[in-house]
């Protein structure tokens, strides 16, 4: 009987022997499978994201796109009050007018030889004009009644320093408080119409750009002519060179009349003799300050045409022998402005007179005639329509 008992209990011990094994046989697999999975992850992962191997050397660090943007520089008090005023005036809207007009400025130093000239221009287009006359070292004498009483208050000018951008902002202190002047002509005593008061008035009021010569001069009398001192109140590449005879919109005319930060600066550091530079703010001043806060707002280029084809510090002058029709007409038909740069390379840097989306003669005044030209001119522009047809 014992016997028997034992042989149950040792039968039974085998039989569960025998499934234990059997389970343990099952699992192993699942084990198995789990184990390769988590290294086929693991190598997967290599492969598409492997390690970043960085150079030892001294100075190198992680990537660029690594570091964070280089915050914009602080602006002082004077600096952000400056910007807001000029953005402010960027964004007014236009004063609306029923009666537009075209201010025409003449920055002169006593009488102005082509008076009768300008008159036969004018006649006959009263109420879409107006005349200002600055004239620096002796009351004018007026021959043409329309220049009667357009004296404005003026004051001393010398050639190349300050007092050139005072008398522009003179002048557009006067024509701005007319809120029925819309676009504004900066002109000589030296210069002349090219074409009939219609096509100027359409040229200058049918476009909404202001007409500042503008360009980038690579040469000592353009970039060289900046000083470390203007920064960084002005950049260096911002710092551009033009014409100081401007056509401009009423927003810019107040933009110039408001500003005193930035006329300032080229007051202190862009004066003749400083730094042993020659330095000219009538030629920076405008084209800068527009450059920096208006650059799609303005033509790079100036309606009035100079000849410096001859390479001196001014312009040529036209003498009593030069005029004719063929010269005046060589002029309207000008499309491309050209400045020489002053580097020794002596480029040409030529800018296409874009009108609107198309290309059209670029001027519509010309200087500078000598006084002897006037009766030539006169009878050149007995008919004013001859020029535009």
């Amino acid at each position: 009987m014992k016997i028997a008992q034992a042989w149950l209990l040792r039968t039974g011990d085998l039989k569960m022997m025998s499934a234990a094994r059997h389970r343990n046989s099952s699992k192993r697999p699942l084990w198995i499978i789990a184990l390769v999975a988590l290294v086929c992850v693991a190598l997967t992962g290599a492969y598409v994201y492997p390690p970043q191997h960085y150079s030892p050397c001294v100075g190198c660090g992680p990537p660029k796109d690594w570091y964070p943007p280089i915050p914009a520089r602080i602006y002082n008090d004077e600096e952000l009050a400056a910007r807001v005023v000029i953005r402010d005036i960027l964004s007014m809207p236009s004063i609306p007018s029923k009666n537009p007009k075209i201010a025409f400025m003449f920055l002169t130093p006593g009488s102005l030889p082509f008076e009768k000239l300008w008159e036969k221009f004018f006649l006959g287009h009263e109420g879409r004009f107006s005349i200002y006359v600055h004239a620096s070292r002796e009351k004018p004498v007026h021959v043409s009644p329309l220049f009667i009483g357009r004296d404005i208050r003026s004051d001393k000018v010398a050639w190349g320093k300050i007092s050139m951008v005072d008398a522009e902002k003179r002048l557009l202190a006067n024509a701005l408080q007319d809120t029925d002047n819309q676009h504004f002509v900066l002109l000589s005593e030296s210069c002349i119409p090219l074409h009939n008061f219609d096509d100027v008035y359409s040229y200058l009021m049918e476009t909404n750009v202001s007409f500042i010569d503008c360009f980038n001069d690579p040469g000592p009398h353009g970039v060289g002519r900046y000083s470390d001192h203007m920064s960084p109140v002005i950049e260096k590449k911002d710092w551009r060179k033009g014409s100081q005879w401007f056509s401009v919109k009423r927003k810019h005319a107040v933009l110039i009349l408001a500003d005193s930060l930035y006329y300032t600066n080229l007051k202190l550091y862009c004066r003749p003799g400083f730094e042993g530079r020659y330095c000219y703010s009538d030629e920076h001043y405008l084209p800068t300050l527009l450059q920096m806060f208006d650059p799609t707002g303005i033509a790079n280029w100036s309606v009035t045409h100079v000849d410096w084809s001859e390479g001196k510090w001014h312009p040529k002058s036209y003498k009593a022998q030069d005029v004719t029709f063929e010269l005046l007409k060589n002029i309207t038909s000008i499309d491309v402005s050209v400045h020489i740069a002053s580097n020794k390379k002596k480029e040409e840097l030529k800018t296409p007179c874009i009108w609107n989306g198309s290309k059209r003669p670029c001027f519509l005044f010309a200087r500078k005639f000598l006084p002897e030209t006037l009766d030539g001119l006169m009878n050149l522009f007995s008919n004013f329509t001859a020029l535009s047809e």
